[in-house]
């Protein structure tokens, strides 16, 4: 888990970042869901969403010294006091999971989600309005309970994420027929541009989106959710022969299709390019 924080960067390139707005997203989504979990369980509520749960598992739980040396000279680098603690954390979970499994709660990884948020375009930051300022996407983290009744993620896999990344507001639907296929419409500057889903897991353009949004629905299009979508794009990596998940030794969900929320558009700080910046379920 260390090693794969050291390579995060944590101010990235701009278009990098944006290019990964949606991924981030739902990763986030996925966290804020989990955390709420975890601080459930361990009564932890006034710590969420950002913290360290090892000190709520185990208080009395150290890492090995060379470890904590070397965490403790990573923090140093990382920015962000809400950021250090999950990193933090992350690290000294996974090190208790690998001593003693038997005493962690039958909960879903709960740094999984974020470290691969980090991983796919660095930090986060709070908005003067208590918002988290994802880069690009901008959204208000809620509270435990609220987000306890989020729809979970569990198809953390980069093939499925990348797909779900893409340019402009998107709104994904299912296509009903033996293999629900998926198609989306992502509107950037005006334009319009319909796509469905292929065998290979590329988006193709298509002409099975009719024109008005009054027309999609008396086709019998079913609006979806990014969670949904992703579900369907975990599914068809599988046909593909392709990992739909990390392994996590959770069961896939029982494909109900939640309803559809779009994509909100950017309304955090702005930032420059070349990557310089401005001064939740239970098994």
């Amino acid at each position: 888990m260390l090693n794969r924080l050291r390579a995060v960067e944590w101010v990235g390139d701009w278009d990098h970042v944006l290019a990964r707005v949606m991924s981030r997203r739902i990763l986030m989504r996925e966290y804020l869901r989990r955390a709420a979990l975890w601080a459930q369980e361990y009564s932890a509520e006034s710590a969420w969403p950002f913290f360290d749960v090892s000190e709520y598992v185990d208080p009395g739980f150290r890492l090995s010294p060379e470890t904590a040396a070397e965490l403790d000279a990573y923090l140093g680098r990382v920015p962000g006091s809400e950021i250090r603690e999950t990193c933090a954390g992350a690290v000294r979970l996974a090190e208790m999971r690998e001593q003693n499994p038997a005493a962690l709660p039958d909960l879903p990884d709960l740094y999984e989600p974020l470290v691969l948020f980090y991983e796919r375009g660095g930090e986060f930051v709070r908005d003067n309005a208590g918002g988290l300022d994802l880069t690009g996407v901008s959204f208000r983290p809620g509270t435990p309970q609220g987000n306890l009744s989020t729809p979970p993620f569990r198809a953390l896999n980069e093939t499925v994420l990348d797909a779900l990344d893409a340019r402009g507001r998107v709104s994904y639907y299912a296509v009903d027929g033996p293999q629900a296929l998926l198609v989306r419409r992502r509107v950037v500057r005006g334009e319009r541009h319909d796509e469905l889903l292929g065998p290979d897991l590329r988006w193709e353009p298509t002409d099975r989106l009719p024109e008005t949004e009054e027309a999609v629905k008396s086709a019998g299009l079913v609006p979806l959710d990014e969670i949904a979508a992703a579900e369907l794009i975990g599914d068809a990596a599988g046909r593909a022969g392709r990992p739909s998940a990390r392994t996590t030794g959770r069961p896939r969900p029982d494909g109900c299709l939640p309803g559809g929320r779009p994509s909100a558009p950017y309304s955090g700080r702005s930032r420059t390019p070349g990557g310089s910046r401005p001064p939740g379920d239970r098994r």
